[in-house]
This record gives C-alpha cells, sequence and structure tokens, in this order.
C-alpha cells in the first residue's frame, strides 16, 4: 500500500505559524517519500501566485519559496476553485504545475486508500 498524504492550509500571511506549518510538513513527508497533495485554500490561495511566497517571511522557518519549490518538485500544489474565483485567479496566473481543482477532487484524495489528511 503507498502512502499518501493530503493537506489543506486554510491561513496565508494572515496567520503566518499555521501557514508555514503546513508547507514543512508537506516538504518534509515529500523528503520521506510520501505522495503529497497540498491544497491552497483561502488566503494561501496568493502563495500560487508568481513572486508571492516570496515575499512570506517568519522568524525561524525556511523560506516559504523553497518549501513550495520542494512541494511542486515531487508532490502536487492545488488550489481550491472557489478561492480562486473569489481572488480572481485563473490557471494562468498561477506558477507552472500548479492547478485548480474543486471540493469533488478533494474528496476523492482523501479518500485513497492510505491516504491521510491533515488541516491546517
Amino acid at each position: 500500500m503507498s502512502r499518501s498524504l493530503v493537506i489543506k492550509v486554510t491561513a496565508g500571511a494572515d496567520a503566518p505559524e499555521r501557514c508555514n506549518q503546513a508547507f514543512t510538513v508537506a516538504t518534509a513527508a515529500v523528503t520521506a517519500g510520501v505522495e503529497v497533495s497540498l491544497w491552497l485554500t483561502g488566503e494561501s490561495a496568493w502563495f500560487a501566485v508568481p513572486g508571492r511566497a516570496e515575499t512570506f517571511e517568519l522568524a525561524h522557518a525556511a523560506p516559504l519559496r523553497d518549501l513550495l519549490a520542494a512541494v511542486l518538485a515531487a508532490g502536487r500544489v492545488t488550489v481550491c476553485t472557489q478561492c480562486a474565483a473569489r481572488r480572481d485567479l485563473t490557471q494562468d496566473d498561477l506558477i507552472d504545475g500548479v492547478r485548480i481543482a474543486g471540493a469533488p477532487t478533494f474528496v476523492e484524495e482523501t479518500l485513497q486508500d492510505g491516504a491521510q489528511a491533515l488541516v491546517y
């Protein structure tokens, strides 16, 4: 059975520690060989836009741009359909490799055999 982890991050710069924790856990899981799907919802959706992760700062934390790059290199990053729409974001606005998908896809991923889900 393969191991997979679906992480939904609901916070962005409005709750920096919670946001960074989600990205850190996603990166740690990718590094451990776990299949990771990172969902950016709410204010975290902005980090799918080029240059936005570079503006995030949190003392004693790895740069968000590096964490995001690690997940993109070995996992999957998704922006919630409604969250993208609320921010007038389209696929053309996002970093290469990030997709837009909705709740049915999130549910499908979390119900896969061996999948675990975390929400931050």
